[in-house]
C-alpha cells in the first residue's frame, strides 16, 4: 500500500481542534471545492461508529463509508468499509503543544483497485490530488478553529 503522510501545527487549543475533528460535521467544512460532502451517517467519533457520506466531483457520486477505531482522545482510525479505493486506512492524531497550539498528524495507507474504478481514483485519489487536500484541509482546520466555525464552535 501507499502512504501519505501530513503534519500542521493549529494555532487554537487541543480541546477546540480534537472537537472540531472529533465529529462527521467536520466532513463538508473539509472537502475542498469543486468538491462537495454529503454526510448521511455520521455524529461524534466514537469507537466502531460508521460514517456514510457521498463525495461529488461534479456530477460524479463517490459513497464512501468508514468504520471509526482505535478512539483515543488524542487519536482516531478510520477505515474504509465500502468505498471507491481497494484500501484506505486514515490515521489522525491531534497533539497539545506546550506553547497552546496543537500538532494535527495525518497518515493515509491506501490502494487503488484495479481497472475502469482504479483509473477513475488514481485521477482523483493520487499523491498530488492528496497534497492538495489535505493541505486544504490543514488550512480550514486552522481557520474554523481560530475562528470558532462550524464543528469548532
Amino acid at each position: 500500500m501507499a502512504v501519505f503522510q501530513r503534519s500542521f501545527a493549529v494555532d487554537a487549543p487541543f480541546d477546540v481542534v480534537r472537537r472540531f475533528h472529533g465529529s462527521t460535521a467536520a466532513i463538508p467544512w473539509l472537502t475542498p471545492p469543486p468538491m462537495i460532502a454529503r454526510v448521511h451517517e455520521g455524529g461524534a467519533v466514537t469507537e466502531g461508529m460508521v460514517a456514510d457520506f457521498t463525495l461529488w466531483f461534479g456530477p460524479l457520486p463517490l459513497h464512501w463509508r468508514a468504520r471509526h477505531r482505535d478512539v483515543g482522545d488524542r487519536a482516531f482510525t478510520d477505515e474504509q468499509v465500502q468505498g471507491p479505493m481497494a484500501e484506505w486506512v486514515h490515521r489522525h492524531e491531534i497533539e497539545p503543544l506546550p506553547d497552546g497550539r496543537t500538532q494535527v498528524r495525518d497518515r493515509v495507507e491506501y490502494a487503488h483497485p484495479s481497472g475502469a474504478r482504479g483509473v477513475f481514483t488514481r485521477a482523483f485519489m493520487s499523491a498530488p490530488a492528496l497534497r492538495f487536500l489535505f493541505g486544504y484541509r490543514a488550512a480550514m482546520t486552522k481557520l474554523c478553529c481560530a475562528k470558532r466555525w462550524g464543528p469548532a464552535a
